[in-house]
């Protein structure tokens, strides 16, 4: 939410990017525009050349470098969590903000609030998780025409690699036919993520391994780095000599996904960010000996080494669907892992001065019923929910949007997936009106929001 109304939830502000800014051409500019003849310069090139240098612009004057996506699989109960109402079991508490209150499940966050913003007046229109998920991480309905990136993958795309780390990582405990909506798809194959197992649990305790580690980045014991890098020596000049008789199109491609997998395997940087023995045990202790604390932490240290996007989906498949014991389940389970998990990554990365360029995302793919079925349980609603945004240069301590007595239909500033992936790609200093060519030959908006208006 950069630069938010004063007044959080009653002034009246337009659809878009949260309090974006637009550039508007003044009586100066059309001035300027109308001499540029004389120097070979049409409209249409300073429109151009004005928009570039507004998107540089903006790319230097962002605060965030990277972000995390907290993925709470299945789809929390807005009036359980971030939005409560009197129809919850659930009593709101204060914060450490005056005048906003979240569930009672939620007390660390409560006095985390000064450093989180919610957003309460999420609206979709997918029912089915698949969808939905869809539509959350794309921005688009899907259609069967065509498939769209994940914003995760966009951003990768605009800001590139740094040091040594894949840009790209989703820690994932959910099945592998969810994964489909966390590709890059037509934008290209070395946007995707790198999808690595989350740390597993051990049955005799119940406890998280601390030896995790990766096995696509670990060698066998009988081979050396020096080994390594002369078979490599080896196999490039083996691969010349053939290359020189047959030339594919393909090899392009082939050796930029080679380059990358020789790279983070021979990488100390690389083995080291997923390394969690090195972390001492207090800190094991402050994220939680479980998958999901312990995703986090993994989370942190990626961006820490310099990965760009991080999914922590740490929560088995669906973890959050309460269609019975809903109470049972975000009062023992669900809400008490997310309070110590959030706060606790927050005030590492905040800590370790990572704060400021991380954007921490936390959402699910929609809500819950703000009427209980008759398991004791909430269905599937994407009418609203509630999100939450950190860091980044994001102001923390605001709510954006608000639902009815009951937490059933946005009241004020309903918020679309897009509006909220524009104010993420802003953050990152990402012109979040730019569009990507489908391979179909149709322009697609990278921000789907529901206006142009900022």
């Amino acid at each position: 939410m950069q630069n938010p109304p004063k007044n959080k939830t009653t002034e009246k502000v337009p659809h878009g990017c949260f309090g974006c800014d637009g550039n508007h051409f003044g009586r100066r500019d059309f001035l300027r525009a109308g001499s540029l003849s004389f120097l070979g310069i049409g409209l249409s090139q300073f429109l151009q050349l004005r928009h570039a240098l507004a998107a540089h612009e903006a790319v230097n004057r962002a605060k965030a470098q990277a972000c995390i996506l907290v993925w709470l699989d299945g789809g929390p109960s807005q009036i359980d969590t971030w939005d409560p109402k009197p129809n919850s079991s659930f009593k709101p508490i204060a914060t450490n903000v005056d005048g906003i209150q979240i569930s009672e499940l939620l007390p660390r966050c409560a006095q985390m609030m000064d450093k989180m913003s919610i957003v309460r007046s999420m609206h979709g229109t997918e029912n089915n998780h698949r969808r939905a998920q869809g539509y959350m991480l794309t921005g688009h309905r899907p259609i069967p025409a065509m498939e769209f990136p994940n914003f995760g993958s966009i951003i990768t795309k605009e800001l590139g690699p740094r040091n040594e780390l894949p840009p790209h990582v989703m820690i994932s405990g959910l099945d592998m036919g969810q994964e489909k909506y966390f590709k890059a798809k037509f934008i290209g194959a070395q946007y995707d993520p790198m999808i690595i197992p989350g740390p597993r649990v051990n049955p005799a305790n119940k406890v998280v391994e601390h030896d995790y580690h990766v096995p696509d980045l670990s060698l066998p014991k009988s081979l050396t780095i020096d080994r390594i890098a002369n078979r490599r020596n080896f196999l490039r000049m083996v691969d010349e000599s053939y290359r020189a008789r047959a030339e594919f199109a393909e090899f392009a491609d082939l050796d930029t996904f080679t380059e990358q997998a020789w790279n983070m395997v021979l990488s100390e940087k690389v083995r080291q960010a997923f390394d969690l023995s090195e972390e001492p045990e207090k800190v094991h202790d402050a994220y939680g000996h479980y998958p999901f604390g312990q995703s986090m932490l993994i989370a942190r240290r990626l961006i820490e080494a310099g990965c760009r996007f991080v999914t922590a989906a740490g929560y088995r498949t669906q973890a959050w669907d309460a269609h019975s014991q809903n109470d049972i389940l975000h009062r023992d389970y669900l809400c008490p892992t997310l309070d110590q998990s959030l706060p606790t990554l927050l005030e590492d990365l905040d800590r370790r001065g990572l704060l400021e360029s991380t954007v921490v995302v936390v959402t699910g793919e929609f809500g819950r019923t703000a009427e209980m079925n008759p398991y004791d349980g909430r269905d599937h609603w994407p009418g609203c929910w509630s999100a939450v945004l950190a860091g980044g240069g994001i102001r923390g301590g605001q709510v954006i949007g608000a639902t009815d007595d009951v937490g059933a239909f946005v009241a004020e500033r309903m918020i679309s997936v897009g509006d909220l992936h524009a104010t993420i790609y802003k953050a990152l200093g990402i012109d979040w009106r730019k569009e990507y060519m489908h391979p179909v030959g149709r322009p697609i908006k990278i921000a789907n929001t529901l206006s142009d208006e900022t």
